[in-house]
């Protein structure tokens, strides 16, 4: 299971610079409107200092660590919903992916364009959650005037499930013709997942990302300060950095000299770390690591998983024919020591289907198939 995040704002606000310097991927950066068209994919790796302390007890041949995958979309401009700026197919690529993080200008520079001839974080972020929100409400009329018919499904399933979207469809349309988003709807799990079908936009968890210069690492500007107020209403997180400074911090691959770097820099941790932190938390995410000689190895999961799920995601026989799962967390082995020590503490335990699986756990799946 991979974070699949998806890069959004205005056109020249440095989306294109940022993917670049997080994913050390090759994306087109230039200071002109679209100059990405077709959406760049990087992969990420997250930085979990659990695995390297887990490496220091059960030492392994390799390491695979957990994985992000960065999707920087094309510019929207005002009009996209209706095609502008090539905005249909931007947004098309947006429904595929699972978060957004929604990139902010909040520098000044007059050597690069503004599309809107000024730097306003409030207007930037109105004009993209304007048209998110009008490309949701196309999306939820053709499926409002559908209801009717799926009403009369011969399908007691299709039938009952029209019944339950038509008034949480009503009052969604009321929200998105006002121009705000769905998650910040007060609107029940449940209900939610009634219309998780229509893979709205505007229902996805979303953070803004603030881009600032330099100056703006050590002290909010009255930019970020807007956005963050923003942000507090959308019930959505903020990270601030500065892409030309993660720019040169992608550059340093001696370990010592990046830590160098950054603490000349005025900063704990690289934005990377703190992005694909600030993601798992927002989508819930949770890490489990199987570990031994030959590799450690960190696997994503949703909070709440049993365990015979979280086996099914190394593979699909090990849920199939799952029967029991050995368990230790992490913790235990760093006070322990040892694998041998932890069972001797009696940390090491056998557990069920019912088990629903921890963060930091570790895990060997004892299966059948």
């Amino acid at each position: 299971m991979a974070l699949n995040c998806g890069i959004v704002g205005l056109p020249n606000v440095g989306k294109s610079t940022i993917f670049k310097a997080l994913t050390s991927a090759p994306a087109e950066a230039a200071n002109y409107p679209f100059c990405t068209i077709e959406p760049n994919v990087g992969i990420v790796t997250v930085k979990d200092p659990r695995m390297n302390k887990i490496c220091e007890f059960i030492p392994p041949q390799k390491v695979i660590p957990a994985i992000v995958e960065i999707v920087d979309i094309a510019g929207l401009v005002k009009g996209a919903s209706k095609g502008e700026g090539l905005g249909n197919q931007f947004l098309g690529h947006i429904r595929s992916v699972n978060a957004i993080i929604h990139v902010v200008r909040c520098f000044e520079d007059g050597d690069v364009i503004h599309v809107n001839g000024k730097v306003d974080p409030a207007d930037d972020i109105e004009t993209i959650n304007i048209e998110l929100a009008l490309a949701d409400l196309e999306v939820v009329d053709k499926k409002i005037a559908n209801i009717p018919k799926l009403i009369k499904s011969q399908n007691k399933e299709v039938s009952t499930k029209a019944k339950i979207q038509q008034n949480i469809l009503e009052g969604v349309k009321k929200q998105l013709e006002a121009g705000a988003p769905v998650r910040r709807m007060d609107i029940s799990k449940e209900d939610l997942e009634a219309i998780e079908d229509l893979n709205l936009i505007t229902q996805k968890p979303s953070l803004y990302l603030c881009n600032v210069d330099e100056a703006g690492l050590l002290e909010d500007n009255e930019h970020v300060k807007k956005v963050k107020e923003i942000a507090q209403k959308d019930g959505s997180e903020v990270i601030v950095l500065s892409g030309k400074i993660e720019s040169e911090i992608s550059l340093i691959d001696d370990p010592a000299e990046r830590a160098e770097f950054l603490a000349a820099s005025g900063i704990e941790q690289s934005g990377l770390d703190v992005l694909t932190n600030t993601a798992y938390k927002m989508l819930g995410y949770c890490t489990y690591f199987t570990a031994g000689e030959k590799e450690v190895r960190a696997w994503t999961f949703n909070a709440g998983t049993k365990a015979p799920q979280a086996a099914g995601i190394i593979h699909t026989d090990f849920e199939k024919g799952f029967i029991k799962a050995e368990v230790y967390h992490c913790e235990d082995l760093f006070q322990y020591k040892s694998e041998a020590k932890v069972k001797e503490a009696g940390k090491f335990r056998i557990e069920g289907k019912d088990y629903v699986v921890k963060d930091g756990d570790i895990m060997h799946f004892r299966f059948n198939v």
